[in-house]
C-alpha cells in the first residue's frame, strides 16, 4: 500500500505515505526497511507511476474521442454459464475421491431435483445471515459494471472481498436526486448545488485534473466495476440490502441479486442469500439513526 501511495499523482497521498512510514517504523523498523530506499521502493513506485501515465496516454488516444454508451445502472458483464455445474462438484470434491473433471462430467447429468438437493444440503438452514456456505461458492465469479452515485460507491468501496476498479469522478455522467429532496421541495436548491459543484470543478480541471475531483458533490456518479465470488456476493449483498442501508446502495445489490438470478441463469446461488431484504427500508432505516444518535449520547 505505501508503495503504491507514493507513486500517487496527488502530492497529500505521498505525504500520507511518508507519514505513515513514519509511524509504522516505530513498531515494524524490519519490515519496511527498503520501502523509500531510491534502489528499491524507490524504483518500485516509480515503475507504478510509469505504467499507470503510460496506459491512461494509450487509452486516451485510441478512446477518448468516444461517447460512453447508454446502460442500465448495474449491468452483469461476465459470469460462468457452467457456473452451477462447477460449484456442484466443488461442493462434491472434498466428500468424494473422485477427479475434479470427473466429478463435473458426472454432476451435469444430475437432475435438477438431484442438483437442488445437493444445493440445499450444502447451504443449510441459515438462521442469520453470518452464517456463510462453504468455499464451494468461491468456484462462480461475476463481475459487475454500475454507474451510480459517487455516495453508494464509497459505501461499496469500503468491502475487502472482492476487486473493485473506478474511473475518474467528473460531473460528466449526471447526478442522482433522492426522492426525499423532491418531496421535501427543495429540488431548486439541490440543482443548485450540483451546478456550482460542476462549476468548480471545471474551474479546476485545467490546472489541476487530479485534485478537481474533490469539487465533485457524492450524488454524482461515478463508473465502477465489481468483481466477487458467489461466496463473496452472499456476504456482501445480504448485508448491503439490510432496511438500515442507504437506498442508493441497496438498489446496487438488490438488482446484482437479480441479474446473478435471471441473466446469469444461478438461481441455487441467488436462492442461497436467504437473508436478501427486498422491502421498502424508510421506517428501519430512521429507527437505526436513532439507535446511533442515543450511543453518541451515552
Amino acid at each position: 500500500m505505501l508503495l503504491r501511495m507514493r507513486a500517487h499523482p496527488l502530492p497529500e497521498s505521498r505525504q500520507y505515505a511518508d507519514m505513515m512510514l513514519t509511524e509504522l517504523r516505530k513498531v515494524i523498523p524490519s519490515f519496511l526497511r527498503r520501502v523509500d530506499l531510491p534502489e528499491r521502493g524507490g524504483k518500485w513506485s516509480s515503475y507504478l507511476a510509469t505504467n499507470s501515465d503510460q496506459t491512461a496516454f494509450l487509452v486516451d488516444d485510441m478512446f477518448g474521442a468516444l461517447e460512453p454508451d447508454p446502460v442500465n445502472e448495474v449491468e452483469l458483464v461476465d459470469f460462468d454459464p457452467d457456473g452451477e455445474n462447477k460449484l456442484l462438484a466443488a461442493i462434491c470434491y472434498a466428500h468424494s475421491h473422485l477427479p475434479e473433471s470427473q466429478l463435473l462430467n458426472r454432476v451435469a447429468q444430475l437432475s435438477h431435483d438431484e442438483k437442488v438437493r445437493l444445493i440445499a444440503a450444502y447451504v443449510g438452514i441459515r438462521e442469520n445471515r453470518r452464517h456463510k456456505p462453504g468455499r464451494a461458492f468461491e468456484r462462480i465469479d461475476y463481475r459487475f459494471d454500475i454507474l451510480g452515485d459517487y455516495g453508494a460507491f464509497r459505501d461499496l468501496q469500503r468491502h475487502r472481498l472482492l476487486t473493485i476498479e473506478w474511473q475518474r469522478l467528473s460531473p460528466d455522467h449526471g447526478y442522482v436526486m433522492p426522492e426525499l429532496v423532491a418531496e421535501a421541495g427543495v429540488a431548486d436548491e439541490f440543482e443548485e448545488s450540483m451546478t456550482r459543484s460542476a462549476t468548480l470543478y471545471e474551474a479546476l480541471r485545467p490546472d489541476y485534473p487530479e485534485q478537481a475531483a474533490y469539487a465533485i458533490s457524492m450524488a454524482y456518479r461515478l463508473r465502477y466495476s465489481m468483481q466477487f465470488n458467489a461466496r463473496e456476493a452472499i456476504h456482501l449483498l445480504e448485508l448491503r440490502s439490510a432496511p438500515q442501508g442507504h437506498p442508493a446502495y441497496r438498489r446496487v445489490v438488490i438488482e446484482m441479486h437479480r441479474l446473478i438470478a435471471e441473466k446469469a441463469g444461478h438461481r441455487a446461488v441467488a436462492e442461497a442469500m436467504t437473508h436478501m431484504t427486498f422491502e421498502a427500508p424508510a421506517l428501519e432505516r430512521l429507527d437505526s439513526e436513532r439507535k446511533a444518535e442515543n450511543r453518541r449520547n451515552s
